[in-house]
């Protein structure tokens, strides 16, 4: 009979791990913040609601992020289990939060309530936001699954939301500067809030990753990848 394998991290790699998913969310903090503000005030400048959306949903990614910051701001492994049911219903409100606003929006964009200016920062925020958002997603998802920890895969899901925001939101500043689409942006923003919907959910019932207790073993020939999770875990998606 083959011998068992453990499916959690040793004692260093946790705790390095834990570093790593510290830093990556203190670098998606200070990019969001800096991200909201020139959202914000490029969205009041032009008339667009979408890039003031956009801006909303970077002080969302936020809070979903501090969230995380919170929960592995303790030293102990413990400590940070016990906090990851709190975590995630934060993340998941922020999700319904965020699905509920973009619809609004989407559909009030759509009603014709008015016309946004062209915008040039809008376009070249979206753009630097569309490179960087993807990789800060990929390496708190893979530290977060490797730790597994279903709060830091969570958030690594709602940044990579973001980056899905930040296509739609270049696709509709880029159509209205230049063919007057003006329906693009919203239309694509409602199936972006389906998106959400669906995260908030998966984020409420815990399923952001496999997360493997301490004493958790499986055969070695069982079919299991490097973050420990089985065929059709959400983690692992």
């Amino acid at each position: 009979m083959a011998p068992p394998i453990s499916l959690v991290p040793a004692r260093d790699r946790r705790a390095a791990l834990a570093r790593r998913i510290r830093l990556l969310v203190a670098a998606t903090i200070t990019y969001n913040v800096i991200e909201a503000i020139v959202a914000i005030t490029a969205g009041t400048a032009s008339s667009s609601t979408a890039l003031v959306g956009f801006g909303l949903d970077s002080i969302i990614e936020v809070s979903s992020a501090a969230a995380v910051a919170w929960q592995f701001s303790a030293r102990e492994h413990a400590v940070r289990e016990a906090r990851e049911r709190t975590t995630l219903r934060i993340i998941a409100g922020s999700f319904f939060f965020l699905a509920v606003y973009v619809a609004a929006d989407a559909v009030r964009a759509l009603a014709g309530s008015g016309e946004a200016d062209r915008s040039v920062p809008g376009i070249v925020l979206a753009a630097l936001s569309l490179t960087v958002m993807p990789f800060l997603s990929a390496a708190q998802r893979r530290a977060g699954r490797e730790l597994g920890s279903a709060s830091a895969v969570a958030d690594s899901k709602q940044t990579l939301l973001c980056t899905y925001l930040s296509a739609v939101l270049l696709a509709g500043l880029v159509a209205n500067a230049t063919l007057g689409w003006s329906w693009a942006d919203p239309l694509a923003a409602l199936v972006i809030a389906a998106v959400a919907v669906k995260e908030g959910r998966e984020a409420w019932q815990g399923k952001g990753c496999c997360a493997p207790t301490a004493f958790a073993t499986l055969p070695v020939e069982a079919d299991v990848d490097a973050c420990g999770c089985r065929p059709g875990c959400a983690c692992c998606v």
